[in-house]
């Protein structure tokens, strides 16, 4: 399995236009808000649990226990981060179907609309899941990174990053994937 620096540098080498990386802060969330109010039905308590459980539990535990096996420390955020995304699409889900689907099918269309106008309008570059499908789950992941680095956190792994691409275009390889 790839490390977290691998990931991040994978996906961070499509995305070194500023604006671009601007564009997915708007679209990212977009579209994992969409996921979780799309996949908040069905839902059900099955009858015992003090909580509502439902298909989007099962994306977002998943997605959290995959972060947690890169990085224990940004896993636990991300996993903030997915308890209040599903508390949203709950509370969508809930509401009548027009506005479950109206909500879940505007931010999942508006973000990916968002997400492509980056990739053409700066990057003028293809999105990093279309050469490996795991660049879907490392978006949210790599804008939390994001954020925490510009913020001063961590700076051993900005350089890495950062060294790792480098590396990369230096052999002439489009991504930065070592395997």
């Amino acid at each position: 399995m790839k490390t977290l620096t691998d990931q991040l540098a994978q996906y961070a080498a499509y995305h070194r236009d500023r604006r671009n990386v601007t564009t997915h802060f708007v679209g990212i969330p977009m579209i994992v808000l969409a996921l979780s109010v799309l996949l908040g039905r069905p839902a059900s308590t099955f009858g015992m649990l003090p909580f509502t459980v439902s298909p989007a539990w099962a994306l977002f535990v998943a997605g959290t226990i995959y972060y947690i096996v890169l990085d224990t420390a940004l896993g636990i955020m991300m996993a903030v981060v997915s308890a209040v995304c599903i508390v949203f699409g709950q509370w969508i889900a809930a509401q009548s179907t027009a506005v479950w689907l109206a909500t879940g099918i505007g931010l999942f269309g508006v973000g990916w609309i968002v997400q492509f106008f980056g990739h053409v309008a700066f990057e003028h570059r293809k999105p990093a899941f279309v050469d490996d499908l795991i660049g879907l789950m490392i978006g949210p992941l790599f804008l939390l990174t994001e954020a925490l680095l510009g913020a001063g956190w961590r700076p051993e792994l900005r350089a890495s990053i950062e060294q790792r691409i480098e590396t990369a275009q230096l052999h002439g390889q489009s991504g930065v994937d070592r395997e």
